[in-house]
């Protein structure tokens, strides 16, 4: 604990942003980083509680009081190495995590938490800048061969781990780069790919070998890989979004929102474009989804010279404050301002779309209502509020209303792997699907969630493939 009243003498500082006219005229990041000054007021906050709560909110248990008071030292290389313990991947965390430590903070209780994504992203970032983070020498290698399907933070996790362990792992990525997510999800703003890029090039560097434009059920049947390979990993993410079955649907300009996401990554990439383009220019723009996915619609459509962008959510606003029924150290259900609708966009709370009505074919309104929620029976369901319908303009219709689980293809379909009650790929306590030496992670066996939960998904499942192939 570097400063016994570091946490009432500081207050917590967020890091600055460029101002939003600025920003939309570029694609980079636009997040300014802390000084070592700022850091080491940030990691004096820490108070170094007897139960460290961050450790509770955090899915990876980073060990977060140990590396804030290193900060606070000035220890960053010490620092790294503890960072590093826990987590495969900071520079993506500290980047696009939404902080779940944050909100287990003790100080949250009342006052602002301590800084601690802000702390993570300055840790990595110094470490390599100064050389910390560099390719490690595998040898003695144990003979067995993993394959990992997919290249997303899972599947990276757990090549990362299995490779330490001295396996032989190939990863294969049916984009032409690896990166899964990170690299086509993502926007370029929220993390720039040269930072994905930079971290493959450290995971080939120790051996792992990456096969791009091959996609396991279709250019690879999974049954050919199971011979060739002891261990073969899924973790491929949910791929499957949920539709929005209304009358008009079919009309031309509306659109899933990873197609759009990805078409601009691509573009951005300079990688050929999948199918007809989609692209806000000069349109109303109407994203259906108020979660992560639809935020980063909105930042997109906004840089892209949109005309309007309206954000529809089909929940009510949540409070500012928490409830009494969501107490700390839960993650705090509140209604948040993303950098994203920082930049501009008309938002509706409550509302369900009817109906989507065209003109030549084209999307061009929008038929709404507004709903609330009432218990009827013991059940919660939606009812609409007469009265109040509504519509809006919309040529650009993106749909970023989750995902179901993996896509039902042939890479699922061949061997019959079982799937849960939700759609997920069914594995035991192991991460082993019905299959034998078919293991599964991220995604694809929890359902959609954060690059931090895929990147535990990814260590879980590696630690206990390491077990399996020890076995044997």
């Amino acid at each position: 604990m570097g400063e016994i009243k570091g946490f009432v003498k500081y207050k917590r500082k967020n890091l600055a942003k460029e101002n939003v006219n600025k920003r939309l005229t570029h694609w980079k990041e636009f997040i300014k980083p802390l000084s070592k000054k700022d850091a080491k007021t940030q990691g004096a906050r820490c108070m170094d509680c007897g139960t460290p709560f961050c450790q509770y909110g955090c899915p990876i248990n980073n060990i977060i009081p140990d590396w804030n008071d290193l900060v606070y030292k000035e220890d960053y290389e010490e620092a790294y190495k503890r960072l590093s313990l826990t987590n495969n991947f900071p520079e993506f965390t500290s980047r696009v995590c939404p902080a779940p430590c944050e909100n287990s903070c003790v100080l949250e209780i009342t006052n602002p938490p301590v800084a601690i994504k802000n702390i993570e992203r300055a840790i990595i970032e110094n470490a390599f800048k100064n050389n910390y983070v560099r390719s490690k020498t595998i040898t003695n290698r144990t003979g067995k061969k993993v394959a990992i399907v997919g290249s997303g933070p899972a599947g990276l996790a757990c090549a990362d781990e299995l490779n330490k362990a001295k396996h032989e792992v190939t990863v294969y990525e049916k984009n032409e780069l690896p990166g899964g997510l990170l690299t086509f999800g993502i926007p370029e703003f929220k993390l720039e790919k040269r930072i994905v890029q930079r971290r493959i090039k450290i995971l080939q560097e120790e051996g792992i070998i990456f096969k791009t434009n091959v996609e396991i059920g279709k250019d690879i049947l999974l049954s050919k890989l199971l011979d060739e390979f002891d261990a073969v990993v899924l973790s491929g993410g949910a791929e499957n979004p949920r539709d929005l079955n209304v009358e008009g649907r079919e009309l031309e300009g509306i659109h899933f929102a990873m197609d759009f996401l990805t078409q601009q990554n691509r573009r951005l990439l300079g990688l050929e474009i999948n199918g007809k383009p989609i692209y806000a220019k000069n349109k109303n723009v109407v994203v259906i989804g108020g979660g992560d996915t639809g935020s980063d619609c909105i930042g997109t459509a906004n840089r892209q010279g949109a005309k309007s962008v309206t954000s529809l959510e089909l929940m009510p606003q949540l409070p500012k404050q928490r409830r009494k029924e969501n107490p700390w150290p839960q993650w705090a259900f509140i209604d948040r301002t993303s950098t994203s609708h920082e930049e501009g966009c008309k938002k509706y709370f409550g509302v369900l779309t009817k109906k989507i009505t065209g003109k030549n074919g084209n999307v061009k309104k929008l038929h709404l209502v507004n709903v609330e929620f009432v218990k009827e029976n013991g059940n919660r369901i939606i009812k609409e509020v007469k009265g109040t319908d509504f519509t809006v303009d919309a040529d650009l219709v993106l749909l970023a209303m989750g995902f179901l689980g993996p896509r039902k293809n042939k890479l699922l379909t061949e061997l019959n792997i079982v799937l849960d009650e939700r759609g997920n790929i069914k594995t035991d306590r192991n991460n082993m699907t019905n299959i034998s030496g078919l293991f599964a992670a991220g995604d694809m066996r929890r359902g959609q969630s954060l690059v931090v939960w895929a990147i535990h998904e990814g260590r879980k499942a590696a630690a206990n493939i390491n077990k399996y192939l020890l076995k044997q």
